[in-house]
């Protein structure tokens, strides 16, 4: 299994999080936390919840892995991605749930070379393809899926594109 890319862009390493990591695991929780407080991942902070038990629940999980991004020793980047089932290629998926780069590491195509190896591991598993979701209005997010390869969809075009819904049980 494929689990770093090396840059040769950049002086950054990626691999894939081993939540049993200590290391791994404080740099998943100050990530996805600073991500959280961003405006596009919601302006609020984790909960102490979250923070206290995110990595054991990804790592009760066989579906879940996350992708990291360190420059220099220093966690820049985070993506977690969840494996899901596509009923209609009866194969598995992998939804991409988190992209989060540190501000002083955006524009440097560090996201790009984080998705780079989360697909790499979803074609490891079998997926078909790879989902995200994403704000329209963060449009750098959006030029950067499109220029690694994703698209919105549609089955027929005639019932129009794909729209994201939730609705929250708790």
């Amino acid at each position: 299994m494929t689990d770093s890319i090396s840059s040769t862009v950049l002086p950054l390493r990626i691999c894939r999080a081993d939540y049993h990591d200590p290391v791994h695991a404080d740099a998943l929780v100050r990530l996805l936390d600073a991500y959280a407080q961003d405006p596009a991942g919601g302006g609020e902070a984790l909960s102490e919840f979250a923070k206290t038990h995110l990595v054991a629940a990804l790592a009760a999980r066989p579906q879940a892995f996350s992708v990291l991004a360190f420059a220099g020793g220093q966690a820049v980047g985070l993506v977690n991605c969840i494996e899901g089932f596509s009923t209609f290629a009866c194969r598995p998926l992998v939804n991409i749930h988190d992209v989060a780069v540190m501000p002083s590491h955006r524009g440097q195509r560090v996201a790009g070379q984080m998705l780079a190896l989360a697909e790499t591991i979803a074609r490891e598993r079998g997926a078909c393809k790879l989902t995200l979701e994403v704000l329209a209005g963060n449009a750098s997010a959006v030029r950067l899926y499109e220029r690694v390869g994703f698209a919105g969809y549609q089955l027929d075009p005639a019932m129009g594109r794909a729209q994201f819904y939730q609705k929250w049980l708790a």
